[in-house]
């Protein structure tokens, strides 16, 4: 004979669930703004349900935002600011205990961003296959340096493979 458990979860994390869903879906959306042919990655910064700043992958807005610096790798990989940086450069309020949904785990480098800007919470989704290979070291350092610094991290099921480079 087989036991079941029956797990009631409360109002408050069902809500939370909810909206964290919604800021995900919109970062979908927000990445879809990257000029980026090959990665395209949003985030949005929100506290509880009102959004705070949005970002995407791109150039600094002052640079020419032209093709050929995309093709080249070591050109792109100099000029581009994550999405999660943009959104955090873009909020005009003071960011501390928010919560950062990216449609693809942050870097290390974002992370350090998120740490010091003093977001609470990061949100995002479980991403698998290529894309998971090719960031591992990346997001485990990122992963780390949540833990360390106390911040929550977050990784809803499902795979995501916009960020493919």
């Amino acid at each position: 004979m087989s036991s079941s458990t029956v797990v009631v979860v409360p109002p408050s994390d069902i809500r939370r669930q909810k909206w964290d869903r919604r800021f995900l879906e919109l970062s979908n959306l927000v990445s879809t703004w990257s000029k980026d042919p090959s990665t395209q990655v949003g985030a949005v910064i929100a506290d509880d349900a009102r959004i705070v700043s949005v970002g995407y992958n791109g150039f600094a807005g002052a640079m020419p935002d032209v093709n050929e610096h995309y093709e080249n790798k070591d050109e792109k990989y100099s000029r581009i600011v994550h999405a999660e940086t943009n959104a955090l450069l873009f909020a005009r309020v003071d960011v501390r205990t928010f919560t950062l949904y990216s449609n693809f785990p942050p870097c290390d480098r974002c992370a350090v961003n998120i740490i010091q800007a003093g977001i609470a919470r990061v949100v995002c989704p479980v991403v698998m296959g290529e894309a998971a290979l090719r960031w591992r070291s990346e997001a485990d350092r990122a992963r780390k340096y949540f833990e360390q610094s106390g911040v929550t991290f977050v990784e809803i099921g499902g795979a995501n493979e916009s960020g493919s480079e």
